[in-house]
């Protein structure tokens, strides 16, 4: 019998990280084909050494130290900002697989070090390629290690393309989109809608800062930047089109006119279990589609004056450097500051295209390029809610 697979788990305690888990101890109920070697979480210290102790992992990553008196004395803690990276230069051996969960650009330096060690890399953080792309499928190339996206999407693009030879076979890859709470909102609500109207999503369940993606619809325009660097596919030849029964989850349309779709139920155990087993395909733990249920698959066009987000991925795409970074810090600032009650809704376009608009894009060198324009995007953002929090102060 062959050793179990070594597993390291960035973001274990998220709800790609806890799906993940769930779907481990289902492929382990007969034999133990994976061993989970190391966890990272941002601040649920409770819930990682809840985690710890049912998988008997003793290398464990908490950013934030103060929550680490919840993590029992026979572990072996990293705390910081830097937690998540220290563990992965740590505990990582070529061959593991390295699960990347972690929400935003936070996640970029742990998954450079793991593809550095010879780590295959299960992505579930699209902020990684959208920020680092440049840097990462180079370092994927030279290293010769395996980038399999957990992504409903993504993934479902990448079984598509097993019925490809090549590239040039495909006319274009579709993204699809459920439209989220505010398909049919008209802009001018969608501008003040509140913060229970958008986390209100009526086919995923997800973190909160996921859920405002999609309602806002940039969760697919950083899905359409993650496109164009894991299938090295221009923006020219990525679409996408709203689909809000969420069953068929991307297709790929070859030149000859022939179109493959994937399809199953809305459950994230369904790419994640493919990203830990392909190309074999085992008995999965998600619900089953009943096709004798369904009543219609309804397809629309995306309206890009109501949802203005996608077109900025396109730009972001021709103009390539470090733009994607510019673009993925300005969104998870203006999130926040929504969330925050600090902005409406529709100012987080209005952020997002401030900072495009401001700061200009440089080429990428080295993470450190990445990292200052992440920096500056925050720092831009953040600059003009301050000066709206003074504007309304003062009526």
């Amino acid at each position: 019998m062959s050793a179990a697979r070594r597993i390291i788990l960035l973001g274990s305690t998220g709800s790609i990280g806890t799906s993940t888990i769930e779907v481990i101890e289902h492929l382990n109920g007969e034999s133990d084909r994976f061993e989970v070697v190391g966890l990272a979480a941002g601040s649920n210290g409770r819930l990682l050494a809840e985690q710890a102790a049912r998988l008997g992992v003793a290398d464990l990553a908490l950013r934030d130290e103060s929550a680490a008196g919840e993590l029992g004395p026979s572990a072996t803690v990293r705390t910081g900002d830097d937690s998540a990276c220290r563990l992965v230069s740590e505990v990582a051996r070529a061959g593991d697989l390295l699960v990347a969960a972690i929400v935003g650009a936070a996640g970029l330096e742990a998954v450079l070090e793991g593809i550095r060690l010879g780590c295959d890399i299960a992505l579930a953080n699209k902020e990684t390629l959208v920020a680092g792309g440049s840097l990462v499928i180079p370092m994927v190339r030279e290293h010769g290690v395996e980038l399999i996206p957990i992504d409903s999407e993504h993934s479902a693009i990448a079984q598509c393309l097993r019925s490809s030879r090549c590239l040039e076979e495909v006319d274009r890859i579709v993204i699809t989109a459920s439209g989220g709470p505010f398909r049919t909102w008209t802009r001018e609500a969608i501008d003040n809608a509140t913060i229970e109207e958008a986390l209100a999503h009526p086919t995923w369940t997800m973190g909160r800062k996921i859920t405002i993606d999609s309602a806002s619809l940039m969760n697919k325009a950083l899905e359409v930047i993650e496109a164009h660097w894991l299938f090295g596919m221009p923006a020219s030849k990525i679409d996408v089109i709203v689909h809000p029964q969420s069953i068929v989850h991307s297709f790929v349309e070859y030149v000859d006119g022939s179109i493959i779709a994937q399809c199953g139920t809305p459950s994230m155990k369904t790419p994640i279990q493919y990203a830990l087993t392909c190309p074999d395909r085992l008995e999965g733990c998600s619900p089953r589609l009943d096709w004798q249920a369904l009543k219609s698959l309804d397809f629309q066009q995306l309206d890009h004056e109501v949802f203005p987000s996608v077109s900025r991925a396109w730009d972001v795409i021709d103009a390539g450097g470090t733009s994607g970074a510019i673009f993925n810090a300005a969104n998870e600032v203006a999130v926040e500051a929504f969330l925050d009650g600090r902005t409406r809704f529709g100012g987080i376009f209005n952020l997002v295209a401030h900072a495009m608009e401001t700061i200009h894009s440089t080429e990428v060198s080295s993470l450190d390029d990445v990292l200052e324009a992440d920096r500056r995007a925050r720092a831009v953002v953040s600059e003009m809610i301050a000066s709206q929090d003074t504007a309304a102060a003062g009526t």
